[in-house]
C-alpha cells in the first residue's frame, strides 16, 4: 500500500491493541481480520488496566506495564511469552514508583526503561530501570521546575541517554521535556536536565506522549493543550545551549483536529505522522502528517475519524515499511 494508506491492524498488532485495552479502528476498506486474545488480566497480582502498547523482545516475548494491580495495587511491569504466559517482573510499591501508564523500551542488553506517573520520593513520578531482575529508580520527580507526572514512554539515544516528557511541573507548571544523562552506568548515577518548560508563551502545554528523535538529535512531540489556539501543538526541540523549541503546528479544533494525546512516528524520509483525539470534519479526531522544517504549510490531514467527543486516537500510530498506518481508537467502533 502507498504511504498514507490506512488499514486494519493485522493479527500481531490486534494482539497489542487488545492487551492495551483499546478498541482497534478500521481506517479504510481492508479485508476482515481475526482477533486473538493473548492474555486476560484479572486485576490482581498479575496487574490490570494496561494503558499503552507493548515492546517486543528479541525472542518474541512482549514487555509492558499495567497501571493497576500487582502485589500493592499500584501497577506492574510484565512479560508475556509468545504463548501468552505472563510473568510479573516488578510490582510497584510506591517509593519505587506507582501507576505506570507508558510502555517500556529495551536497550541492547535487554534492560527495560520506563516511567510511572506517581510514586517515588516525592510522589510525583519516576523514571525506572529493570535489569538483571532488579528495579532501580533513576530519577524521582520533585515538582516545581523539575517536572511531575510523566505519562509516556522514553526515547533513548545511541549513547544511552534518555528523553521524555512530564505533563506537569516546569517553570509554568504545564510540563517539561527532560533528558536523563547516564553519568556512570556501572554505578547507576543519572542526572536530569530540563530541556524545555512549556507554558511560558504559546509554545504548548501538558505533553502526555513520548518523543521521536531523529538522526540529528532533534526531538519532536505533541502537547495536548496550549499553543496559539489552546488546542495543542506539534513541536520540535533543536539541540544547543540552550535547546530551541519551535512550534510546527497549532491545532485549531477545526478540520485539523484538537488535543493530540498521541506522539509522533516518522517514515524513512523523516515525514512525521500523528493523531489528534478530537476535531476534524467528523468530530472524532484526525490522523495527520507534517514535514518538519517546511513550515505549517506542509501540515495535512490524512483522515478524519468518525465519531464524537473522545473517540479519537489516544496512543501512537504504527507505520510499516509500505507506508501503511495502523492505529486504535479510545471508544466507538
Amino acid at each position: 500500500m502507498k504511504p498514507g494508506s490506512f488499514a486494519l491492524a493485522p493479527r500481531g498488532l490486534w494482539a497489542l491493541a487488545a492487551l492495551a485495552g483499546l478498541t482497534a479502528a478500521m481506517m479504510g476498506p481492508v479485508q476482515a481480520q481475526s482477533l486473538d486474545v493473548v492474555h486476560n488480566f484479572t486485576g490482581g497480582s498479575d496487574g490490570g488496566n494496561p494503558v499503552d502498547g507493548f515492546t517486543m523482545g528479541p525472542t518474541g516475548s512482549l514487555y509492558g506495564t499495567a497501571s493497576a494491580g500487582g502485589d500493592f495495587g499500584l501497577g506492574v511491569v510484565l512479560r508475556l511469552s509468545a504463548k501468552g504466559k505472563e510473568t510479573v517482573l516488578h510490582s510497584f510499591a510506591g517509593p519505587d514508583g506507582a501507576i505506570p501508564n507508558g510502555r517500556v523500551i529495551m536497550d541492547a542488553h535487554g534492560a527495560l526503561f520506563g516511567t510511572t506517573t506517581a510514586g517515588g520520593a516525592s510522589g510525583l513520578g519516576t523514571v525506572f530501570k529493570i535489569g538483571n531482575g532488579k528495579e532501580a529508580v533513576l530519577h524521582s520527580f520533585a515538582g516545581g521546575t523539575d517536572g511531575a507526572d510523566p505519562q509516556a514512554e522514553l526515547t533513548m539515544d545511541p549513547a544511552g541517554n534518555l528523553y521524555g516528557t512530564t505533563a506537569a511541573g516546569g517553570a509554568a507548571g504545564t510540563g517539561t521535556v527532560f533528558e536523563l544523562v547516564a553519568l556512570t552506568t556501572k554505578h547507576g548515577h543519572w542526572k536530569e536536565v530540563v530541556l524545555h518548560s512549556f507554558g511560558t508563551g504559546s509554545d504548548g502545554a501538558t505533553p502526555v506522549s513520548g518523543l521521536y528523535r531523529d538522526a540529528a538529535g532533534n526531538l519532536f512531540g505533541t502537547t495536548s493543550l496550549g499553543g496559539a489556539f489552546g488546542y495543542g501543538t506539534v513541536f520540535q526541540l533543536t539541540p544547543g545551549s540552550p535547546w530551541t523549541e519551535t512550534t510546527l503546528h497549532d491545532f485549531q479544533n477545526a478540520d485539523d483536529g484538537a488535543n493530540p494525546y498521541a506522539g509522533l512516528v516518522a517514515d524513512g524520509a523523516g515525514t512525521l505522522y500523528g493523531a489528534a483525539t478530537q476535531g476534524g470534519t467528523n468530530g472524532g479526531g484526525t490522523i495527520f502528517t507534517l514535514n518538519p522544517g517546511k513550515g505549517d504549510g506542509k501540515f495535512a490531514v490524512l483522515y478524519s475519524v468518525p465519531g464524537w467527543g473522545i473517540s479519537g486516537t489516544f496512543r501512537n500510530l504504527l507505520l510499516d515499511a509500505d507506508g501503511t498506518i495502523y492505529g486504535t481508537t479510545h471508544c466507538d467502533g
